[in-house]
């Protein structure tokens, strides 16, 4: 596999001359919890569902943590192995032959804040990674692990710099803590190559939770996570994408057993929402899967509703491949996010119809399947379609003209209101 690269915009990211649409799992856990027989099922499933890169972390919790990072991970005991590490590379292997990149995180972050990572070992543990992985042209180094950089600037970019000296082909990112952007601390470092955020797990409603992931939020959007790639592009010239959105079946807010799912419409609407605001890509997340979760593993779970064979089927996870074969149908790499064609002005929250054009198409999402008007007339006899972000399915609507209203959606089916315009 060729190893990518940024494009000469800064918006997009590139495999070889190829424009590169990131379409992410998160597996966070994969290395820990599951064989490799189960880790090829997991992996091949993805790769025919259109994934391409797999988000997972290499050292999440070790004996001193297992009372801190409380979600099960069955390789705390085998860190230090190498045993474990032949294991990791026989993966990252499986990965490649199927297609997959490997977007890894040398640790979670709060490896960093119990201090088993510091300035002191942090090269110690870079050395050993770079000297053992950079062989793979199928990596993608990811910083961070859920963790503010705050007080930890110092360290990620001295790995980060080492990484890139190291493995200049390599691209390297950071993966930041819950409605944060890594553009909040590294945004100009040149060994950063594209930003990831966090748009989490919350509900418009559950600014203030009191929990402890609550703590000095610089930012809050709520669900707009269309909001972090607008942003993003003001403060840093680099790409950027959710790393991670709601998951499918994760309780909303993550902590209250008493609250809701989120589920497969709310997953779409996280893609959609950023991707048409210009980001390079997206990660979608389920919560059985990210964790690897069996029945009668200890820990935190975050409301689980079964285990993660099972989750693998869900429908969020099928429906991604939709949004990431429209954009490749198309010139996306020169699109981006045009608000202005809604004719009377973009709507708040759930009610936002997200544009995305370019010279020769058209993209408009719109999540409640209410009527809306488009100026179309530089689009003026180019062919229209209603596409659905639940099938893949494209129903003809005709020539456009200088506008164009759309109906009320009338659906029996609540969940699945959203609907894509398609104008190319």
């Amino acid at each position: 596999m060729e190893n990518l690269h940024v494009s000469d915009n800064k918006r997009y990211l590139m495999k070889g001359s190829e424009t590169f649409f990131w379409l992410a799992d998160t597996g966070w856990l994969i290395f820990g919890n599951i064989s490799e027989e189960e880790a090829y099922n997991y992996l091949k499933n993805r790769a025919d569902k259109g994934f391409n890169v797999i988000q997972a972390v290499l050292v999440y919790s070790t004996k001193e943590l297992e009372s801190v990072n409380k979600m099960y991970w069955g390789g705390a005991d085998r860190i230090n192995d190498e045993e474990y590490w032949q294991h990791v590379e026989r993966i990252i292997k499986m990965a490649d032959k199927l297609g997959l990149y490997m977007a890894l995180l040398p640790s979670w972050g709060s490896l960093l804040k119990n201090n088993l990572i510091t300035s002191e070992n942090v090269l110690v543990y870079g050395r050993f990674l770079a000297e053992r992985l950079e062989k793979y042209s199928n990596i993608i180094w990811v910083l961070g692990g859920d963790i503010k950089a705050d007080n930890y600037v110092e360290i990620y970019r001295k790995l980060g710099r080492y990484f890139k000296e190291k493995m200049p082909d390599k691209l390297i990112t950071f993966h930041p803590f819950g409605r944060c952007a890594s553009s909040m601390w590294f945004a100009d470092d040149s060994w950063l190559d594209f930003n990831m955020f966090q748009s989490g797990h919350r509900r418009y409603d559950q600014c203030n939770l009191g929990a402890w992931d609550d703590t000095d939020n610089p930012s809050y959007y709520g669900e707009d996570n269309w909001k972090y790639v607008k942003n993003d592009y003001l403060v840093s010239n680099k790409p950027t994408l959710d790393a991670e959105p709601s998951y499918e079946w994760i309780l909303q807010g993550l902590h209250d057993n008493t609250q809701p799912y989120w589920k497969a419409k709310q997953v779409r609407r996280y893609a959609y929402w950023s991707v048409f605001q210009g980001a390079c890509g997206h990660t979608y997340g389920d919560n059985a899967v990210m964790q690897f979760y069996k029945e009668g593993c200890n820990g935190v779970n975050y409301g689980v509703v079964c285990e993660w064979e099972e989750a693998l089927h869900h429908e969020g996870s099928g429906q991604m491949q939709y949004l990431k074969k429209l954009m490749e149908s198309v010139d996306f790499i020169n699109g981006k996010a045009s608000d202005s064609l809604v004719v009377g002005g973009q709507r708040e929250k759930h009610a936002r119809i997200a544009v995305f054009a370019g010279q020769n198409f058209v993209f408009a999402y719109d999540y409640l399947g209410e009527e809306f008007e488009l100026d179309t007339s530089d689009y003026e006899g180019r062919d229209m379609w209603w596409m659905s972000p639940v099938t893949g399915a494209m129903s003809y609507i005709g020539r456009c003209k200088n506008v164009f209203t759309a109906e009320k959606f009338k659906r029996i089916e609540e969940d699945n209101t959203d609907r894509v315009l398609v104008i190319k």
